[in-house]
């Protein structure tokens, strides 16, 4: 079990030293939070330090700007797992609809049902805003997704388990209703009259396997 903050620190570490190290942390889960709640261009640094309990210069020696601060949330969040996949595609023994199943589900376990999802919010309200986050944010998470599902299901055509589809477009097919998941979390589902009429879990499952079923090479 990974250790949490009120843990004690490991021999040799001190709790100053322990609290240095998880401050990173610290401040990108409060970035994450506040730019979720208010926006990111509501949010102030002095906010994000606050709500991490370290002081506005603190902030600043980990991270130049508040733009650095939600490209490191990105980053640590998104960018991490679309190489994970890459490499899991590398090495993966089973079929490609296990595979895709696989890359599905742990995108939504890891990101679309954790408060990851609200990257996705930001982005959306907040791209044209900040044109340079906006490029920064396609060339870290579009374009290695898009490439990622593009490389999962070109594996099975290749191996007569898919039937031929344009790979550009299918992507989108399979991103669209996950994206759209975490925005629905994020804005019509907060509303006390539509809860629980929608299970997401059960929405991304259903999703997977209409998914895989026309993906699937016909036999007759």
């Amino acid at each position: 079990m990974s250790s949490t903050i009120s843990d004690p620190p490991p021999p040799g570490v001190s709790q100053r030293q322990r609290r240095k190290q998880d401050r990173p942390q610290e401040l990108m889960d409060a970035a994450l939070a506040l730019f979720g709640e208010k926006g990111f261009a509501a949010t102030r640094a002095e906010e994000v330090a606050v709500r991490a309990g370290v002081s506005k210069g603190t902030l600043y020696l980990y991270y130049e700007s508040k733009e650095e601060l939600l490209k490191a949330v990105i980053r640590e969040n998104l960018s991490q797992l679309i190489a994970e996949g890459s490499e899991h595609v590398d090495t993966f023994e089973g079929t490609t609809s296990e595979l895709l199943a696989y890359l599905l589900t742990a995108w939504w376990e890891r990101v679309g049902n954790t408060p990851a999802s609200a990257i996705h919010k930001i982005m959306l309200s907040e791209a044209r805003n900040f044109p340079e986050i906006a490029e920064f944010y396609a060339e870290e998470v579009i374009i290695p997704a898009n490439q990622l599902l593009a490389r999962t299901v070109q594996r099975g055509i290749e191996r007569g388990e898919f039937r031929a589809v344009p790979l550009q477009e299918i992507t989108q097919v399979l991103c669209g209703p996950m994206i759209f998941m975490s925005l629905y979390k994020h804005s019509l589902g907060a509303c006390p009259c539509l809860s629980g009429q929608v299970d997401p879990s059960r929405v991304i499952a259903t999703h997977i396997d209409i998914v895989i079923n026309g993906l699937l090479q016909r036999t007759s």
